[in-house]
């Protein structure tokens, strides 16, 4: 089940995303730093919308829209929506809730009738990054790179 975040899901949700990332820990040159920054993703609320994807009760993964004219990082263009902090917790993959929560994000995006959306993500996210190509989304460019690991950025026409 999806819903729209509430200030009460934050510790909830920075835990999904500790724990979403924790395989990732070797290829980051400072995981404490890295970490320190998954743990503001409730503040993503202030400028977007977190979605919650909750299965029996317990919250299983967030999402954050990040719409048209809120601020973003200046590698993506102004007027396109993101993505941001795609996370689900290890203990629930395999259920097709990222692809939920990414669609999740598109309905807003056509919602707000955004002519693209776009996000950034990296190669050594490969189940993410592979669920992004098969959803329509396509790499058009480099991101810097966070703490030694290189990123792209992918936009998804929804015209």
């Amino acid at each position: 089940m999806l819903r729209d975040y509430q200030p009460t899901d934050a510790e909830a949700i920075v835990q999904v995303a500790l724990s979403a990332f924790a395989q990732f820990e070797q290829h980051y040159s400072d995981w404490p730093l890295f970490t320190a920054n998954v743990a503001k993703m409730p503040l993503l609320a202030k400028t977007g919308e977190i979605i919650v994807a909750e299965d029996g009760g317990q919250i299983v993964g967030a999402v954050a829209y990040v719409g048209a004219q809120a601020p973003k990082p200046a590698f993506f263009e102004p007027s396109w929506p993101i993505i941001r902090m795609l996370v689900v917790d290890p203990c629930a993959r395999g259920k097709g809730i990222g692809r939920q929560l990414t669609e999740e994000c598109l309905r807003r995006a056509k919602r707000d009738q955004s002519p693209a959306i776009a996000l950034h993500t990296t190669q050594i996210m490969t189940v993410a990054e592979s669920m992004y190509l098969r959803m329509g989304f396509v790499r058009i460019g480099e991101a810097p790179d966070i703490l030694g690991v290189p990123y792209g950025v992918y936009v998804k026409s929804l015209g």
